[in-house]
């Protein structure tokens, strides 16, 4: 089978221990984690052969972040090494009633400062069959919107499938273009789409009616109607694909998805997450979830759906950004094993 590209900023992640606060903490937990690396990770766990493009400063961060991802058989031979700093995040793991915090710190960070024309395309995507990108990648810079352009017509020139998760992070449009001026032209050239309520709001104007996010009441019909939208508005888009997240609290999270493929409606079993260890990540490890059943069940939207929602309710078991489970891991909780025994 071909290989799967993707394309996107990792950072250095800083969480506090535990649940500390920010104000508390004396010492921060070293990893690595970002939207793209994120899904390769989880597919070459998987057994996907993935290749990682991005930028990294020649420095022992950026080489430190090429480590980590060779660790898992991330293929990274077509990282540029260029820049001076590496994109940093401060996490502070909320509990109960208190939300996680996030703070980036990625202005200026070799990514940031990609030249257009300097990532060779054509070559990357020899032997690929599917690239994906999200929404992070254009937000980060103007340059880094051009490259991701370049990337995204010349992969559909090839005739690659294109992937894509809205991920719409207000606290990065900072370059003077809104997400809604960058988005549908790189959207448009897209095979599948990942998103949200708030992706589908806040990026292209269309709003998800009687749900409550907050509350935890989260009807999942309400969302076809925002599937079939995201559709009109993008022709080539062959499935729309919409997580369900009802946040009753920091660690108690309802968590599901839709897909609308033009003619049908799928939704997945809803699974209750009563104790989280991680939340970050979860929407990564949904869309290699998808990419992976996509191309090992073709035609069975169903089945792509519930191995998706699986794999990134396991997921939010584990610390980091990366979803280190398995496919035999995965297909055991669809079946209905989620007691957590010992495995001897």
């Amino acid at each position: 089978m071909s290989k799967i590209v993707t394309f996107g900023e990792i950072m250095l992640r800083l969480s506090t221990p535990g649940y500390q606060r920010f104000t508390q903490a004396h010492s921060l937990d070293v990893s690595f984690g970002g939207g793209e690396a994120n899904v390769a990770v989880a597919l070459a766990n998987f057994g996907e052969e993935v290749s990682y493009v991005t930028c990294l400063p020649p420095n022992d961060w950026g080489k430190a972040a090429a480590m980590e991802l060779k660790k898992y058989n991330v293929d990274v031979s077509h990282i540029q090494w260029s820049g001076d700093r590496i994109g940093i995040y401060f996490l502070e793991t909320g509990a109960v009633m208190r939300p996680s915090k996030v703070i980036y710190d990625r202005a200026g960070s070799a990514i940031a400062q990609v030249k257009p024309g300097s990532i060779p395309w054509d070559d990357i995507f020899k032997d690929a069959d599917w690239f994906h990108w999200t929404g992070i990648t254009p937000a980060i810079s103007e340059s880094a919107a051009q490259v991701c352009k370049e990337a995204v017509m010349a992969a559909a020139k090839k005739g690659i499938t294109v992937s894509v998760d809205l991920n719409f992070r207000k606290n990065l449009w900072k370059y003077g273009k809104k997400a809604s001026e960058v988005m549908p032209e790189l959207v448009q050239h897209c095979d599948v789409i990942l998103g949200n309520e708030e992706d589908a709001e806040k990026v292209f104007g269309i709003k998800t009616e009687g749900v409550e996010v907050e509350l935890g009441k989260i009807d999942a019909t309400a969302y076809r109607n925002t599937a079939e939208q995201l559709m009109q508005h993008f022709p080539k888009a062959k499935k729309v694909i919409i997580t369900l997240r009802g946040s009753v609290s920091a660690n108690h999270n309802t968590w599901s998805g839709v897909l609308w493929n033009g003619k049908e409606f799928f939704q997945a079993p809803t699974y209750q997450i009563t104790h989280i260890v991680d939340r970050v990540g979860g929407g990564d490890s949904f869309m290699a979830g998808l990419i992976y059943a996509f191309r090992h069940q073709p035609g069975d939207d169903a089945y792509a759906l519930n191995f998706a929602v699986a794999a990134s309710a396991l997921k939010h078991t584990i610390h980091g950004d990366f979803n280190l489970v398995t496919v035999d891991e995965v297909t055991k909780l669809m079946a209905g094993d989620a007691s957590g025994r010992v495995v001897r």
